[in-house]
């Protein structure tokens, strides 16, 4: 039997750090990329432990191979269907999230990406009005 099937011992590292992470709660979903190959051990690993997984051709050598919680990895698949570069600045923002990325930073990679200068500098504006929904749960309340 051929090592190309196996896990080597860095991926496998990573493979085991996503599976603590997601068992902790730690975020909803991980993602590898890696060759056909190598994704056989861990697709069956997931399988094994009954872990929701969606394998997406990243190109004709390589998948990704996304798991984790039944819904997000359900969320993935209904948007994840070219190369993960040509996603909507929409569908990268979920993908991100999802991934457990920083939040502050896929907002900001999501308005460059629509865009929108991001300007940490200056504060956004305030205003004195009471949002609608307080507004209505006050008035709920004084009754």
């Amino acid at each position: 039997m051929g090592r190309s099937a196996e896990l080597n011992s860095a991926t496998l590292q990573i493979f085991n750090h996503h599976l603590y992470e997601l068992s902790k709660g730690m975020r909803p979903l991980a993602l590898m990329t890696m060759t056909v190959e190598a994704a056989a051990p861990v697709i069956a690993r997931l399988q094994g432990r009954g872990i929701a997984h969606y394998v997406h051709e990243a190109c004709p050598d390589r998948v990704n191979v996304v798991f984790g919680s039944r819904l997000a990895v359900k969320a993935v698949r209904r948007f994840l269907v070219g190369p993960l570069c040509e996603l909507t600045a929409e569908h990268d923002f979920m993908l991100g999230i999802l991934l457990g990325y920083d939040r502050e930073m896929q907002c900001e990679r999501f308005l460059g990406r629509c865009g929108d200068a991001v300007e940490t500098e200056a504060p956004l504006a305030v205003t004195s009005e009471m949002p609608l929904a307080l507004a209505a749960d006050r008035n709920a309340l004084a009754l």
